[in-house]
């Protein structure tokens, strides 16, 4: 395993991205960067664009690009992400979007872009049962039988049921993905830069599948 890279992980929301974007970000010592955590970052602070994002998120809705776009030019001029990489989780979301980031990332561009490809339907039931803790961000997926209140094991913080976590507004963010996002499948595999990963399946196989598509893309021809 050769250190850095610079990689976007793509799929559904629910499709267990976060905690593989975190594992590919300690293999492959990168940083991790989720622009919904930047986003809830913003919330929580209650600064003028987290009360922007959090009106948007309450609904469903995506952020513009504008806004996204410019967090994300901001966060890759950093000095780690132009020295080592990075695993970009939740951007670009928009042919637009992907277009700004070539730009970004024209003189050192990107190695491969992952597809983690899990159906809908398991999508909507995952999301349907997950939990967030209020203080650290960690998820936990409900079964029925929980202590109430819900101590987070991390942080010791609230475990919630997340306000945009219901079910109406589920089906309309994964209806957005499909009209919004999943042009992007398209315009990355004209490109020749597009990796299709199985997202079904034991979490270490789904993983060891995501580090292999990334060591073929970064092989040298």
């Amino acid at each position: 395993m050769i250190p850095g890279a610079r990689l976007i992980l793509l799929g559904r929301q629910g499709a267990g991205k976060g905690t593989q974007c975190v594992r590919l970000s300690r293999h492959f010592v990168v940083p991790h960067i989720s622009t919904g955590d930047m986003l809830r970052a913003a919330v929580r602070e209650g600064t003028e664009l987290g009360v922007m994002a959090k009106r948007v998120m309450d609904q469903g809705n995506l952020v513009g690009d504008d806004i996204m776009v410019g967090i994300v030019r901001e966060r890759l001029s950093q000095p780690d992400t132009m020295g080592r990489g990075y695993i970009l989780d939740g951007f670009p979301r928009t042919v637009p979007q992907a277009m700004a980031l070539d730009e970004i990332t024209a003189e050192l561009p990107l190695d491969v872009v992952l597809d983690l490809d899990v159906p809908r339907e398991m999508v909507l039931e995952r999301l349907s049962a997950r939990r967030v803790c209020r203080d650290c961000g960690t998820n936990y997926v409900a079964n029925g039988s929980e202590k109430h209140p819900w101590i987070c094991e991390v942080c010791g913080g609230d475990v919630m049921h997340r306000d945009d976590d219901t079910p109406e507004a589920i089906d309309h963010r994964l209806d957005l993905y499909e009209q919004q996002t999943s042009p992007l499948i398209e315009y990355y595999s004209e490109h020749g830069r597009l990796a299709v990963i199985d997202g079904l399946g034991h979490p270490d196989e789904v993983f060891r599948r995501l580090t292999a598509s990334v060591d073929a893309a970064r092989r040298p021809t």
